[in-house]
């Protein structure tokens, strides 16, 4: 019997330790910043790669194509894995969907292997969170397909909780709408965004200063743990490590959970988000 590894994308934004101790393979996205080419996490540190946004530079990115993630894939098929992909949420890229393509044409140059792709719905840390449940469930002996049907059941219980400080660079991305990022830079509104059951970010609130939105995107994890036992959350950034170390206090102190896992935001998401992100992730009963 074909063993099976578990891979994902650079959008996980899960730190790169963690990626190594596991030995996770990682498909790289890219962006372009400047007239220049960078693979998402790497040549630019997260402080770098901001203060070029906060500078005015418009970073721009681009999904994988078939033929990347198929020659991405190969190399396991061909040394006797079968493969679990964890992918990108399908509804802010086109990601998953090449990886499906390249799954489908490995399937039939190679019919003794099974790919399965995952849209994962998921996105940053969340997307990172579903990975860590499903290294987890994997080393309890899951097979394959047992992991796959349980990421389908439960994608949708990884709630993202954000807010931004700037909603342009989500209308520039096409993330939402000119209207949505007009009315929410309004002098001091802060925007409440979450992933909703499609896998696109949507605003669903907004408060009057940062300390009320970084408390509500905290608030927000009470109810929708309601009968979910979290003993992992995280927390993203973007390069605003003292918002996203006061949620995690803030995190530990309401629900005491004390394992919170902070890391900076990846540069492909952060082109969208901007500068100022923050973002929760959780299990829960309802995104």
């Amino acid at each position: 019997m074909r063993d099976f590894i578990i891979v994902t994308d650079s959008t996980v934004d899960l730190p790169e330790h963690m990626l190594e101790e596991q030995g996770i393979p990682v498909l790289q996205l890219n962006y372009v910043l400047d007239g220049k080419t960078y693979e998402d996490r790497k040549g630019l540190s997260g402080k770098e790669f901001f203060d070029k946004l906060r500078e005015g530079s418009m970073p721009t990115t681009s999904q994988v194509n078939p033929e990347q993630a198929k020659e991405f894939f190969e190399p396991f098929v061909k040394a006797g894995k079968n493969i679990l992909c964890i992918g990108f949420s399908s509804g802010l890229s086109g990601t998953y969907n090449s990886e499906r393509i390249a799954a489908e044409e490995l399937s039939e140059e190679y019919p003794d292997a099974k790919i399965i792709v995952i849209d994962s719905l998921c996105a940053s840390m969340g997307q990172g969170l579903l990975l860590v449940k499903a290294l987890k469930k994997q080393r309890e002996g899951m097979t394959l397909e047992e992991l796959a049907q349980w990421l389908e059941e439960n994608k949708l219980h990884i709630c993202h909780n954000v807010t931004v400080d700037d909603l342009n660079h989500l209308y520039r991305g096409g993330r939402i709408s000119k209207t949505t990022a007009v009315l929410g830079t309004l002098v001091q509104i802060k925007p409440i965004i979450h992933m909703n059951d499609e896998g696109k970010l949507i605003v669903i609130g907004k408060e009057r200063g940062r300390k009320k939105a970084l408390n509500t995107i905290v608030d927000m994890m009470g109810k929708q743990m309601e009968g979910y036992e979290n003993d992992l959350v995280m927390v993203t950034h973007g390069d605003c490590l003292e918002d996203a170390e006061y949620v995690k206090t803030q995190i530990q102190k309401k629900y005491g959970i004390q394992d919170v896992v902070i890391n900076g935001i990846g540069t492909v998401i952060g082109t969208h988000t901007g500068p100022g992100v923050v973002a929760v992730f959780c299990m829960g009963e309802k995104r």
